[in-house]
């Protein structure tokens, strides 16, 4: 070991073990203590940035890819299936997390490609289940509460490009808003980009959108979300021909023509019932459809614009946000009988981010 030196220092070897890729390396190690009772010096170990019964960076990386993808059992098997490695799935758990809570506080490289002229911004909620800590009740047992809690993902994507970038965060709506420029940014946003919005009708999405995109674009409601309204409307409106009504007012929508639907809705709005209570969620049953259905669609009447969005080749619908729910989000942390602890959904949520964004081996480059 050039460059060492140790006065007064006793030496003495031990075989030293960690697992790779190649499988488990083992070489005999000198480690040296200052006195009888002083501090031990393992050079090696220094030297070559490995613990003991450790594991090897390139192996880290693949339980971590592993780990991000499938369930920890299941990424202990593939392990095994690929590199023919014995790996258990506590130490696959724990590498992973261990990693995704590193890639929390990670900035990838800046772009440096030129700004974007157009781009497609969308932003959405999705529900991922989750453990509380532990409380004791009021008989003195021990219990563990379980919840949904919202994680609410954004994307951006440039005109042109198939590789759209996300960001996830289970924070507050401002937070999701700067969550969502800083995202467009690395996708491309500059000051000549223009931004195309499209997302539900959920006011706070509009709001975040406003707030950071405003000058630079305009927001859609998406289309299948409107023709849920319309669908709900269309008993009422033509019990005889629901499914023709609601096609008639969709290419009415789509040329732009809001105030013939507008008209077709009012002519059988239903009486307002005394005390009538809104709908506390879009999925909750409408008490009054088509009186639901005008006052949707007239509170979003600058956010309407489809046919402007059809001649520019621009999408009328959050799909782009809808699948990412499912493959970034949903695939890992909405598995049947999950649940995660919070700070381990954060940590999940940064590995599945990062890999979907494309910054894998940035990553990973970066660790050397």
């Amino acid at each position: 070991m050039s460059g060492h030196r140790f006065v007064g220092a006793t030496a003495r070897s031990t075989k030293l073990c960690w697992q790779t890729t190649y499988g488990t390396v083992t070489v005999t190690e000198h480690r040296l203590r200052h006195g009888r009772r002083g501090a031990v010096q393992r050079p090696f170990c220094e030297q070559a940035q490995i613990q003991p019964r450790g594991y090897s960076r390139p192996l880290q990386a693949a339980m971590t890819d592993f780990g991000a993808e499938v369930s920890f059992a299941q990424a202990s098997a593939r392990l095994h299936q690929h590199y023919g490695i014995d790996v258990p799935p506590t130490a696959v758990r724990r590498v992973s997390l261990h990693h995704g809570r590193q890639l929390q506080d990670w900035t990838p490289p800046r772009r440096t490609t030129p700004d974007a002229a157009r781009m497609v911004g969308e932003c959405d909620g999705s529900l991922i289940p989750l453990r509380e800590p532990l409380v004791t009740n009021a008989a003195g047992k021990r219990t563990m509460p379980r919840a949904w809690k919202e994680v609410r993902l954004c994307a951006a994507r440039a005109d042109g490009v198939s590789q759209a970038r996300y960001g996830a965060t289970m924070g507050s709506v401002l937070e999701v808003g700067e969550l969502w420029e800083q995202t467009a940014r690395a996708a491309g946003l500059g000051e000549p980009t223009r931004v195309h919005g499209v997302g539900d009708g959920a006011p706070w999405i509009a709001e975040q959108f406003d707030r950071h995109f405003g000058g630079q674009g305009r927001y859609l409601v998406d289309f299948y979300h409107v023709t849920e309204y319309l669908a709900a409307a269309a008993p009422t409106c033509a019990p005889r021909a629901a499914i023709a009504w609601v096609g008639r007012q969709q290419e009415r929508l789509k040329a732009n023509q809001l105030d013939r639907v507008l008209r077709d809705l009012i002519a059988h709005l239903e009486p307002e019932p005394a005390g009538r209570r809104r709908p506390r969620r879009e999925t909750e049953e409408l008490v009054t459809p088509v009186r639901d259905c005008e006052r949707y669609l007239r509170a979003r009447r600058e956010q309407l614009d489809y046919a402007g969005a059809l001649a520019a080749g621009l999408p009328i619908g959050s799909g782009l946000i809808e699948s990412g729910h499912r493959h970034v989000v949903q695939a890992r942390l909405k598995k049947a009988g999950a649940w995660w602890y919070r700070q381990h959904a954060h940590s999940m949520l940064a590995l599945r981010v990062v890999r979907a964004n494309g910054d894998w081996k940035q990553y990973w480059n970066s660790l050397n």
